[in-house]
């Protein structure tokens, strides 16, 4: 039981570990800075070097942005949906999806989920359906944790205390199913790829939360949506092969302790439950 089907690549992670203790002891013989080992890091080059290469993959959002405009047209192109747009760097919100209902999706882009830009968002009014999207571009970040954290953590006080509500979240990037992040449902059927662009990828993780503010006196215990209540979500599964299986249903369980309002988060996949929490009180940042 697990809160997602996906696990980091622990081979990898070693990898990445040794490569980065061998970066730090060799890095003073790379390039032509004409520095002794000593002065090379003292003189704050090295790690200068880092903190330039974790900011230039921290701020850039275009791999991302190029990511999801392949994957929409995709989906325009199928007739999943009707149309689709930038909202524009202005807005705390990323994309305006049109289905074939015509009802107006929206979507907020994100990336591993744990860490407080995650909840930084608004859902706009004019969102009929309101969805977070997490693009997590680190090979080296553990997914289950990533998951975890993000809806527990992160977004289950922003949407008991503050109001906010989401009606899912999917989890889905270009390195899903590849060696950084295998795939469970390829290791079962391998054929199950859709090829977008330059991309090959695995249907993707879908979480389906309440449609409702949990409240602990006038709504404790909202029952989170059914697929078919969410029409974004119902077409991602659809265009990418998903099974309702594979479909996660988290619901969030209110009350009060003392003074503290505490929730508990719970994630059901194919009738099990997956990871269930105890009561914690909320606790906002």
């Amino acid at each position: 039981m697990t809160v997602i089907p996906c696990e980091r690549n622990p081979k990898l992670k070693e990898q990445i570990d040794e490569y980065a203790e061998i970066l730090k002891v060799e890095a003073h013989k790379l390039g032509n800075h004409g520095l002794s080992e000593t002065d090379f890091y003292q003189g704050g080059v090295f790690r200068g070097a880092i903190e330039r290469i974790r900011g230039q993959f921290s701020a850039t959002m275009r791999e991302k942005r190029v990511f999801v405009r392949h994957i929409l047209n995709y989906m325009q192109d199928k007739g999943f949906i009707s149309e689709w747009e930038s909202a524009g760097e202005s807005n705390r919100h990323d994309y305006k999806v049109v289905m074939p209902s015509g009802k107006v999706s929206v979507i907020e882009l994100k990336g591993c989920l744990d860490g407080n830009n995650t909840t930084i968002f608004e859902r706009p009014p004019h969102a009929q359906e309101f969805i977070i999207w997490s693009v997590c571009s680190n090979a080296a970040a553990d997914p289950r944790h990533n998951a975890w954290s993000g809806i527990h953590t992160r977004l289950s006080p922003e949407i008991i205390e503050g109001g906010k509500l989401v009606d899912g979240i999917m989890i889905w990037d270009w390195l899903c199913g590849t060696i950084a992040r295998p795939c469970p449902k390829l290791t079962i059927s391998p054929s199950r790829t859709t090829s977008v662009g330059p991309y090959t990828l695995p249907p993707p993780c879908i979480y389906l939360l309440p449609g409702t503010i949990p409240s602990p006196r006038n709504n404790p215990h909202p029952a989170p949506h059914k697929l078919e209540e969410v029409e974004l979500l119902q077409a991602f599964h659809s265009c990418f092969g998903g099974t309702n299986q594979e479909i996660n249903f988290v619901d969030f369980e209110v009350g009060h302790r003392g003074s503290e309002t505490v929730r508990r988060t719970s994630i059901m996949r194919d009738g099990e439950p997956q990871k269930v929490s105890e009561d914690i009180a909320i606790r906002r940042s």
